[in-house]
């Protein structure tokens, strides 16, 4: 019996939406959303081509998933993206109420999971189960080359 794809067939369809967005001159983020294993929208950075700051990849795809979809409930869904949300496209998660959210690569200074404390409530829906770090390295390494690129090192 074949088995399901999982979190890293997901995170490397991410990673292929990811380059998209480098080979545009994008910051290289990717992500892709399922429902019942299957991909049913993709989306990359697009905010330099759209000159628009909102234009993340995550927010590509739950546009794309929602029409897809016929509604604004994600619930049965899961976001897989290369880099840990910000606080926008999480308020956006939190907002179409996706099951999962799984990301590659943490963001220690916009992720928003630095925002999640005790004393304040969660920026996520708290029915949405949180993974962080699938194929980490892969996903960081596409960041670390545009970034390098971009400095000229």
């Amino acid at each position: 019996m074949l088995q399901p794809p999982g979190d890293e067939h997901f995170m490397k369809m991410a990673l292929k939406e990811a380059q998209y967005a480098f080979e545009a001159d994008e910051v290289p983020v990717g992500a892709v959303i399922t429902c019942d294993g299957q991909i049913i929208a993709r989306g990359h950075n697009l905010t330099e081509r759209l000159n628009d700051f909102t234009a993340h990849a995550e927010m590509q795809a739950y546009t794309s998933a929602t029409e897809y979809l016929g509604g604004k409930y994600l619930d049965k869904c899961t976001l897989y993206v290369t880099l840990e949300p910000c606080l926008m496209c999480a308020g956006a998660a939190f907002n179409t109420r996706i099951g999962r959210i799984v990301f590659g690569a943490f963001d220690l200074k916009r992720g928003f999971s630095m925002f999640n404390s005790e004393k304040s409530p969660p920026v996520t829906h708290p029915k949405t189960e949180i993974v962080g770090g699938v194929l980490e390295a892969e996903c960081r390494e596409l960041l670390t080359l545009f970034f390098e690129k971009k400095r000229g090192v």
